[in-house]
């Protein structure tokens, strides 16, 4: 099991490779055919970048949309594979925003499938390991998770902030409704009063 936060990306992708070899997919996506180069027509494809399974981004991927579909990985191949030679690595963002029909992900309170919520890209050294200049660290010289944009997965941290702003909409909410529910019973009052007089 897993005993640090980089383990698991270790054995995330240890697992994922395993269960592609078990099944004789290879590690290595096939190249896609050459499409006819006709410059009128904007879909047509030139990508000839070959797609490595067994990186942390692709079985980041395939394990997302395995466990979103409720299939196997070998099921999904195929749109990781277009996922990855599409968009790379930010393509994970995009697709966890489709996974949720579109709306936005707040890293803060959702932890990034790609860094588990640390922030910093797994596959990049740090800036220790990189030997970067020390001053370099408090001008945004981190090596940001290309997913979450460095984002600090703190829930709890963030929990009281974020109540207090819902109970602040909340209280205005129900003084605004108050007011219209005052006004309606004004009005009402009148037209009845008016009905008795007449």
């Amino acid at each position: 099991m897993p005993t640090t936060v980089f383990d698991q990306f270790t054995h995330r992708a240890a697992d994922v490779t395993a269960q592609l070899t078990t099944l004789g997919i290879p590690l290595t996506a096939p190249a896609p055919p050459p499409a006819d180069l006709n410059p009128a027509d904007p879909w047509a494809s030139s990508y000839s970048v070959p797609v490595d399974r067994s990186t942390l981004a692709w079985c980041t991927a395939v394990t997302m949309l395995a466990d979103h579909h409720h299939t196997g990985i070998d099921r999904q191949v195929l749109a990781a594979d277009a996922l990855l030679r599409e968009l790379g690595v930010r393509g994970l963002a995009q697709l966890h925003s489709d996974l949720h029909h579109g709306a936005p992900i707040d890293y803060r309170y959702t932890r990034c499938p790609y860094c588990t919520g640390i922030g910093e890209d797994p596959t990049q050294p740090t800036c220790g390991e990189a030997g970067c200049a020390p001053w370099h660290e408090p001008d945004g010289h981190e090596h940001l998770c290309p997913v979450c944009h460095g984002d600090d997965h703190q829930p709890q941290e963030l929990a009281e902030e974020h109540m207090t702003e819902l109970e602040e909409l909340l209280a205005d909410a129900i003084d605004e409704r108050e007011e219209r529910a005052s006004l309606r019973y004004r009005i009402r009052a009148r037209l009845n009063r008016r009905t008795v007089r007449t």
